[in-house]
Parts: structure tokens; sequence; C-alpha cells
């Protein structure tokens, strides 16, 4: 096996007209490992993924894909890659343990189609044509295609959407299981708690570049929040004032009160709020302890407003 990376992206750049979906964008993704790529809406994030599927030819910068050029090595890529797409891709009436059943006839080592069946749940709906499954059968089973040749390297786009708990927390464990097999994942997904859970590694793009990439670690740090609800209006420069060095402060919204220190939350930080509150006559209510959260870097980045 080679030793390449399984997608190497040097300063993509994708052009719709005068507007750069893509603008520069470099990322890698290791092998054997799952890559969250997050962003809002119209962030790129689509685009550069539906190139590195061949589906879209770069106009700027290099892609390779598993080593190769994912355009130009389409035919030798295509039984080492898996691809699930958000929507389509399956004929309408094909019936779903039929349409495995045939789709694991084009590879040499295909999962056995009735374990990947029950695995997913697709037991009651192995008759039935892909136009009459739900919403969360046909994300499913697109699923179960994706991966039933034991790809090098799966492509996931919102794998999970629509999905009820039972079905996302199964989704989640073949997930961790094609990647303690030596697949590398490449999963595209809204989900904060998706990529918390799953992603050895984690990009984030906003505006056609990489915001930041790292592992949770690294993007959230070690430094945890101390939240507290009190009256509106408190004076924060005086409470930090008499917390210890290096303490911030903020109120968002109103009478929601988070203090942060870099070197986390202790003991002598909490004994400071609470005796600030107390001899200010303050009532200091849900008080709690919180670590920075993936949710939290990626609206610190990429803002609060809506995206359409």
């Amino acid at each position: 096996m080679s030793s390449a990376p399984a997608v190497e992206i040097s300063g993509l750049v994708k052009q719709y007209g005068s507007k750069a979906a893509v603008a520069g964008l470099s990322l890698t993704a290791a092998r054997a490992r799952v890559t969250a790529i997050l962003g809002p809406n119209g962030a790129g994030k689509t685009t550069t993924i539906e190139t590195c599927e061949g589906y879209r030819r770069p106009d700027g910068g290099t892609v390779r894909v598993l080593g190769l050029d994912p355009v130009r090595d389409a035919r030798e890529l295509r039984p080492r890659v898996g691809v699930m797409l958000q929507s389509g891709g399956i004929p309408t009436a094909a019936r779903a343990a039929e349409y495995l059943r045939v789709l694991a006839r084009f590879y040499a080592r295909p999962i056995d189609p009735d374990l990947l069946i029950a695995r997913l749940g697709l037991e009651s709906c192995g008759r039935t044509p892909y136009r009459r499954l739900s919403g969360g059968q046909q994300q499913r089973l697109s699923l179960a295609a994706a991966v039933i040749g034991r790809p090098e390297l799966v492509f996931l786009d919102e794998p999970t959407a629509g999905l009820d708990p039972q079905a996302r927390h199964a989704t989640w464990e073949l997930i961790e299981e094609l990647r303690a097999a030596g697949t590398a994942v490449i999963l595209a997904t809204h989900y904060m708690e998706e990529a918390e859970r799953l992603a050895d590694h984690i990009v984030i793009v906003d505006h056609g570049e990489v915001a930041v990439a790292g592992t949770l670690a690294e993007l959230c740090g070690s430094s945890g929040q101390l939240r507290f609800r009190a009256e509106p209006g408190l004076d924060l420069d005086a409470l930090v004032a008499a917390l210890p060095a290096g303490s911030a402060a903020k109120e968002s919204p109103a009478g929601h009160y988070m203090i942060e220190v870099v070197d986390g939350v202790d003991p002598r930080l909490v004994a400071a709020v609470t005796a600030w509150c107390a001899d200010h006559g303050i009532l200091a209510q849900s008080l709690r302890i919180e670590s920075r959260t993936l949710e939290d870097v990626f609206l610190e980045l990429t803002g609060r407003e809506l995206r359409s």
C-alpha cells in the first residue's frame, strides 16, 4: 500500500463565474483516520469534497486522492473509493437488498450485504423500491452502498442527517469499525457532536479557505469555563480584578456569565467568583464548569449570523 496520504490538497481554487467557491484551500487527510470537514453553508466544503471525488475539475491548485488525480485516474480510483451522497445516486426502482447484492459483485472482497442490511436495520425494507423508502432508510442504504466494497477511502456527506438516535449510533459504530480496519474517512457534517465523537482530525472551512485545523484537543484547548446566571449588567471589570491573573469574563446573553482562565478552572477560581458575588449581594445561580466545545470554536471562527 502507498504511503501517500488518503487526500492531499494544495492551493485548491474553484470558481463559479466571478465567485470563488474555494480560494486557495490546502489540507491533508491521513489514512486509517477520520477527518471531519466542517463549515457553514456556502463555505466551500461541498465543492472541495466533490473535487476530491472527481465530479469537478479544479481551476487552480492540486488534488491527490490515494496519490492519484481524481479526474485523470478516475477509473483506477473507482474500486478503491466509496462515496455517499446526500441524495440520489441509487436507481429509484432498485430494491434495497437486491441493489446491495448486485453492487457487491463488482468488488473483489465485498462486505456481506446481509451483514450490512442487519447492521443498518434495513431488514424490513429489503424488498422495497428505493423511491418508497423513508428518508432515514435511504440514508442508511446510501451508506451501505458506499462501504460495501471495503474502500481504502470513503467520503461521507452528512451521513446521519434525518436519522433517529438508534440509527445515528449504529452509523457511528460502523464508521469507527471502518477506521479500525484501515479505511480513511472524510466526513462532512453539521453535527458538532458527531465530529467530536468520530474525528481524529478536524478542518473548519469558511469563505473557501481553511480557518483552522487540528485535533479536538488542539482546537478546544484545555481551559475550562465557569458559567453562572445572575442579574444583568454586573461590573465585569471589578469581577475580573478579584479573580486570579489571566482570567476573563463576558456576559452573553444578558444575565448569563462566563469566566475563562488560561490554566483552567480550579477551586481557587470558583472560590474567588462566589466570594465576589457574596460580597456584592449577588446570588450566582446555575453555577457550573464546562469545557470549551467544538461548537464554541466553530461559532467563534465563522460567526453567529445565518447563512443562506
